[in-house]
């Protein structure tokens, strides 16, 4: 691990402008050649990546680090194949460079055609989740931007490991390895550094928790992509089918916790309630889930701690979800409206006329019915990976593929043309 001055960030962000620029002059043919090689050579090293996760492992282990967050840290040989099949699947997306938006002639005669171009160097600040430098590293590549990676101190050991593989498939691909960098320092001051980059940084997108994601926001100098913060709700309407919501809810909460896309507060039609969450408290406690819940909760389900106003606001990234019972669709929307960070929410029911009203309403980045808000990721999306789960309104808003990693140029032909 190297410590880094102000003089190597700027080398490092130079370097990342010139390897963008041969990236900008590759055919699609040339690239995904080099992120079928990186997948490879992912599988290929796979007994290094693993000793140094379980160094990280065992550090975070050491500084407790909570179980479902190390989760997050964790790699074995099925995350690092599905590392590889990301990467494979970034190769046989569809280029988005060179894909024309439209093309007109004006009054003046001028071809114009609005075309996709790569967005250039763009900085990827995350927490403790390895995989990231790679679902990073490649969606950047097949878009033609260079990717200048600052991961967290949890996983700095599997990180360095994971981006020497590709640089070095980059080098043997005859790519500037420069298209892939890695600070290797992970303190908080060039981290600081790194996010006033703006000469060389396009673009800034973390990943994280909300607090590590508002940080960054408030701090940066670089134009920001917000992304991650998932306060989810799911509501379960009074035309529900309750085996269908108990069966949603827990995936969405269990299977993985400690990521944005699970759920972390359920919204209940009174209605329903009384019959409703008895069940669903009986599995959600099978599963150790922590229940905290609003007055009506507190008297249908014995044992419920009750919740408070912060909780409404928390992502808990852990085995702890919150309940509240609304008297009808409207006070839910209100609700979920007030309280979530715009990234995805699912309504449970069999009304057809109630689940298009919640997708309308709903101000979110992904509105679902009758599903998990699990779904909402790169690879499930069709994507091959993603680079965040964006939940601002400008530039991109969802799951970001590589055409959400592109912008426009105009190209405009003329024949002698003068303005008059």
């Amino acid at each position: 691990m190297t410590n880094l001055t102000k003089t190597n960030l700027i080398e490092m962000g130079q370097n990342a402008q010139k390897a963008e620029f041969q990236l900008s002059q590759l055919g699609t043919v040339e690239k995904n050649r080099a992120l079928n090689k990186m997948a490879d050579d992912l599988e290929k090293n796979a007994e290094t990546i693993l000793n140094a996760n379980q160094t990280d492992l065992e550090n975070a282990k050491q500084n407790g680090m909570a179980k479902a967050m190390q989760d997050r840290l964790l790699l074995d040989n099925d995350r690092i194949k599905g590392m590889a099949n990301g990467l494979r699947e970034i190769a046989d997306l569809e280029d988005p460079i060179g894909k024309v938006d439209r093309g007109w002639t004006t009054e003046d005669d001028l071809d114009i055609i609005q075309t996709r171009v790569p967005l250039g160097v763009i900085g990827i600040i995350f927490e403790a989740r390895p995989n990231v430098t790679v679902d990073a590293a490649g969606l950047c590549f097949k878009a033609g931007n260079a990717a200048f990676l600052r991961g967290g101190k949890e996983a700095i050991n599997s990180n360095i490991a994971l981006a020497n593989t590709l640089r070095k498939s980059l080098a043997e691909s005859k790519i500037d390895k420069n298209s892939v960098q890695l600070l290797e320092d992970t303190s908080h001051e060039v981290a600081q550094e790194m996010m006033e980059l703006s000469d060389y940084l396009d673009v800034l997108i973390p990943r994280g928790s909300g607090k590590f994601i508002k940080m960054v926001v408030n701090k940066a100098k670089v134009p920001i992509i917000e992304t991650g913060a998932g306060n989810c709700h799911i509501y379960v309407d009074e035309f529900a089918d309750f085996d269908k919501a108990n069966k949603i809810i827990l995936n969405a909460k269990v299977q993985r916790p400690s990521v944005c896309n699970a759920v972390e507060k359920i919204v209940v039609n009174e209605k329903i309630a009384p019959d409703f969450l008895p069940k669903l408290a009986e599995e959600l406690r099978a599963n150790h889930v922590e229940i905290r819940g609003d007055e009506t909760v507190q008297q249908i389900v014995k044992d419920v701690i009750p919740a408070t106003e912060d909780d409404w606001y928390t992502e808990y990234n852990d085995y702890i979800i919150a309940i509240k019972v609304v008297k009808d669709i409207d006070e839910a929307i209100a609700h979920i409206n007030k309280y979530n960070t715009k990234h995805s929410e699912s309504i449970i029911t069999e009304n057809y006329h109630n689940g298009k009203q919640f997708q309308k309403q709903i101000d979110a980045a992904v509105v679902y019915i009758n599903a998990s808000t699990r779904f909402t990721d790169g690879n499930k999306f069709g994507f091959g990976a993603e680079i965040g789960i964006s939940t601002q309104k400008l530039h991109a808003r969802g799951p970001m593929g590589a055409g959400e990693l592109t912008t426009t140029k105009y190209l405009v032909d003329g024949d002698g043309q003068i303005r008059v």
